[in-house]
């Protein structure tokens, strides 16, 4: 072959149906693989393929095989153990820029989804070697493979010529493509896990007679729930578990089995899975400790176990979890050691950690917060949470997906998801791990401010509409909010109590989270006063005093509901000496069922026995603190904020110079990457119309003088190389001088500075000065799990002491940079403060967007700082500016949503 097997090609890929097989460039071994293909095709297929039933195997197989990865290139698909191939595509180049592709899919396979995932490669494959055009010719009545084409979204151009269809595509994915690949992964996906949720049968490989072990109590868990279809327990050491009878091995199972569950030793699960395999199952749930979460050995057996589970298309939930459950009434299914079924409810829950999903279906129990299905997916070996809420999406009994994770294996997947799903049901995420967001460069002002915060992590949430909670006790709190109130329509709230003080608490923190507490009219106050006591607050909260009763409870709820200047409604109680706290609750619900307008009610219940009272009615979120009800509020209605914006793409930046910054890229790689120098700096910027003053480069102190005449006025002075990071703190950098002598001078005075320190410079830069403003810093980190970083904050020498900083993930729309000025706590410089004039902030916006688009347009970049950035009244420009290039990994075939490197870590990635 004349050039190098693509490696980085290869992927596990999941079809329509859920299961999975792998892809891969074709290579001289596959000679025999390939020969039993086309041999097995049958006569319609090899017609399709060839245009003749009577091709000459040999002659087929030699030209699959005749590829250089360049003017030819194949692929082909494997599925089961000995990897057998199930398809193969090819194109050969016709011209400059111009393919022939054909495509032969095993009979069996066909209708998956496959030949629209080969397409995609193929195009990605052929688009990165400069072909622009595909075109095929396709049989009058080979409609299906007319249907893929179709299917790609793709642009095409058809015509008719005698007896076929001569097609033809481009190799560049339009948006619509982008969206129905996207798309036909969320199928593919909710389809892996349906094969999980909705089982007709289910295998319990390890089940035992004896309650209190694992198996046990998944098995006795199974007949308890009353799942709806068939559970078998499989024992090799009993005839007869919990009086079923018991087999020896799965391959003993009379009938189909569409689900396993394996609780059986870590170094026996390889084997029980590879039986599974034979028996086709659809999909494992490997209870099982002794994974990748034990060491180099248990990584090794997890990756034996996922590569089983790759070869036979079936997929895998863990291993080391809990299990999971389904309450819906038709399925009934509880495939956990947990010691009771929760509730069924509309919430759905996914947990990295089996022991903390446990403990939140507990305190969800004791909450009435009903779980509509449950998910543990333990080392995410290969099902991960973006599966679970692709299915949850059109999951007709969940409307609010909670998750609790520890870790992302693909944040920007995950953020699309999240954008997609939660604009029909909120998201609410406990992310542990705040310490670290992950592992990046602090050779930069940029890296030292995010290296050690979780600001990246808020910033996907951020981005994405996921509610953001503290712990598991604030995921209940926002999880009974969303899951039993209709969702708040602005920021307004009122407040009822019948205890002054604890009101007062719940309007502050209302006010400190962002909501709003306005006055009540007085027509409402009014109303009020006709039925409370003369020594009763009609404002807002309204105080109805300890002798409040019931009856006064459900009428002020009446009241204060139907004024439409209140979006939410919070109601305290502190128990007194003659109301309860149970005729308080049932005032609540009656006041609630009568209501005329669609307002989320919470409760505070301010004591243990109380609140139990109050939860125990139903219905109501139920909080034993007012700031609990406040901050949970506060978090649904930025959610509802963000739901109700438009969305937004990057914003149309005009001619931009992507290939002339490509070509400085590609000058710096060559000679080795790194630290670009001040003039390929100053050309990358340019490119993307990124403004900086009047300079000049200079190799001595003579030179510097000559330039500082040359500009005229004042100037500063810096000296640039890859060892000088803090120029202040080196003596590197001098402003306000004027006069090539005093900067003649100045530069002398430098370099004796730097040699002192052991540095030495590569340049000087003299540089027009920018008189007034304010300092910005901005600058990208290029995160290898979250892609370029972007952050904005104060600027200038104080940077990092400041640590005011607002960060987004590239690509940034207008709003995104809107948000991140103004959420800084030194934005009122911006604006002007104590007679300052105010500065033009849009320039700073476009700054941030040209920026946004130049790192998405080279994942070379792999940090840069611009600090200081002057954003005065008259514009902004960008004073000094660090930029390091690298090499980036290769990447997988487009789009990544639905390809993976088959590592054991799981394809597709999720969270």
């Amino acid at each position: 072959m004349a050039t190098t097997y693509p490696s980085h090609r290869e992927a596990d890929v999941v079809l329509r149906d859920g299961s999975t097989l792998s892809v891969r460039p074709v290579r001289s071994a596959d000679q025999p693989g390939l020969r039993r293909f086309f041999e097995c095709l049958s006569e319609q297929s090899r017609t399709f393929r060839f245009f003749s039933a009577a091709v000459s195997t040999s002659d087929a197989v030699s030209r699959a095989l005749d590829v250089d990865y360049d003017d030819t290139f194949g692929l082909i698909a494997t599925r089961g153990p000995q990897a057998d191939v199930v398809a193969h595509a090819m194109y050969v180049r016709t011209g400059p820029q111009r393919a022939e592709v054909a495509f032969a899919i095993a009979d069996e396979m066909q209708g998956r989804g496959l030949g629209t995932i080969l397409l995609a490669h193929l195009a990605d494959a052929a688009a990165d070697n400069d072909v622009e055009i595909l075109e095929a010719e396709v049989l009058a009545e080979n409609h299906r493979m007319i249907e893929v084409f179709e299917e790609s979204g793709l642009p095409l151009e058809l015509s008719s010529v005698p007896g076929s269809i001569h097609v033809e595509l481009p190799t560049s994915l339009s948006a619509e493509s982008v969206e129905r690949f996207q798309r036909r992964d969320g199928i593919a996906a909710a389809a892996a896990v349906r094969r999980f949720l909705q089982p007709r049968s289910i295998a319990v490989i390890g089940a035992s007679r004896n309650r209190g072990t694992v198996g046990g109590e998944i098995f006795h868990n199974l007949l308890d729930a009353g799942f709806s279809g068939v559970v078998h327990p499989v024992n090799p050491a009993a005839d007869v578990v919990q009086s079923v009878r018991a087999y020896a091995t799965i391959s003993d199972v009379p009938g189909d089995v569409d689900l396993a569950v394996i609780a059986v030793p870590a170094a026996e699960v390889a084997g029980v899975a590879t039986t599974c395999a034979a028996k086709g199952v659809a999909g494992l749930v490997v209870i099982s400790a002794g994974f990748a979460e034990t060491g180099a050995a248990g990584t090794e057996r997890q990756r034996e176990l996922v590569s089983i589970c790759r070869e036979s298309g079936m997929r895998l939930i863990g291993p080391n979890c809990l299990g999971i459950l389904n309450t819906v009434p038709e399925v009934r299914l509880d495939a956990t050691f947990a010691p009771a079924m929760p509730a069924p409810g509309n919430v759905g829950f996914l947990s990295q950690s089996g022991a903390l999903g446990l403990a939140v279906i507990e305190l969800a129990r004791d909450r009435s917060l009903g779980i509509s299905s449950f998910a543990s997916i333990g080392n995410r070996a290969d099902v991960t949470g973006n599966d679970l809420l692709e299915y949850w999406e059109e999951d007709e009994a969940t409307s609010v997906a909670l998750l609790y994770i520890e870790s992302f294996s693909d944040p920007r997947r995950f953020s699309r998801v999240a954008r997609r799903v939660g604009s029909r049901k909120p998201i609410v995420v406990v992310k542990s791990g705040r310490s670290r967001a992950g592992a990046r460069a602090t050779s930069s002002h940029t890296g030292a401010l995010l290296a050690a915060s979780d600001v990246t992590v808020d910033a996907l949430f951020e981005q994405a509409g996921v509610i953001r909670a503290d712990s598991l006790a604030d995921l209940l709190d926002v999880a009974s909010l969303l899951a039993n109130q209709p969702l708040p329509t602005g920021r307004s709230v009122a407040m009822i109590t019948n205890a002054g003080g604890p009101g007062i608490m719940c309007a502050d923190a209302c006010e400190a989270a962002g909501l709003e507490v306005p006055d009540l009219p007085e027509s409402v106050q009014d109303e009020l006063r006709e039925f409370l006591p003369p020594e009763a607050s009609t404002g807002n909260p309204v105080d109805m005093i300890a002798t409040a009763s019931a009856d006064h409870y459900r009428r002020a709820i009446d009241t204060v509901g139907s004024w439409d200047g209140a979006d939410a409604l919070i109601v305290i109680f502190v128990r007194p000496l003659l109301t309860t706290a149970e005729d308080v609750a049932q005032a609540v619900e009656e006041a609630l069922a009568s209501r005329t307008r669609p307002i989320p009610v919470q409760a505070v219940f301010m004591s243990a026995v109380d609140h139990a009272a109050m939860t125990a009615a139903g219905g109501v979120p139920t909080y034993l603190y007012p700031e609990d009800a406040a901050r949970s509020l506060a978090r649904v209605v930025r959610h509802v904020e963000w739901r109700d914006r438009p969305a937004e793409e990057p914003p149309d930046l005009g001619e931009l110079g992507a290939a002339e910054g490509a070509a400085v890229i590609a000058e710096a790689l060559h000679d080795g990457g790194g630290w670009l120098g001040a003039g390929p700096v100053a050309r990358l910027l340019d490119c993307y119309g990124l403004p900086v003053p009047e300079w000049r480069a200079v190799s001595d102190p003579v030179a510097a003088g000559h330039a500082a005449d040359e500009l005229g006025g004042r100037v500063a002075l810096k000296a640039v190389g890859p060892k000088i990071v803090h120029k202040t703190d080196l003596g590197a950098v001098k402003a306000g001088l004027q006069g090539g002598a005093e900067v003649s001078w100045e530069a002398i005075q430098m370099d004796e500075s730097l040699a002192k320190a052991g540095i030495t410079r590569e340049q000087f830069i003299v540089q027009r000065m920018v008189e007034g403003g304010v300092e910005l810093l901005i600058g990208v980190v290029g995160d290898a799990m979250f892609g370029p970083v972007v952050a904005c904050g104060a600027g200038g020498v104080q940077a990092e002491v400041l640590k005011d900083v607002s960060v987004r993930l590239s690509p940034l729309s207008a709003t995104d940079a809107r948000q991140m000025l103004r959420s800084l706590a030194t934005y009122p410089l911006l604006e002007g403060y104590r007679g300052a004039p105010g500065v033009d902030v849009r320039t700073v916006e476009e700054v941030l967007l040209r920026l946004s688009a130049m790192v998405e347009g080279h994942d070379e970049i792999a940090e840069l700082d611009l600090n200081p950035v002057v954003a005065t009244p008259r514009g902004t420009l960008i004073v000094d500016a660090r930029v390091r290039v690298e090499s980036p990994p290769a990447k997988s075939p487009w789009p990544s949503t639905w390809t993976s490197t088959g590592s054991g870590s799981g394809p597709p990635g999720t969270e």
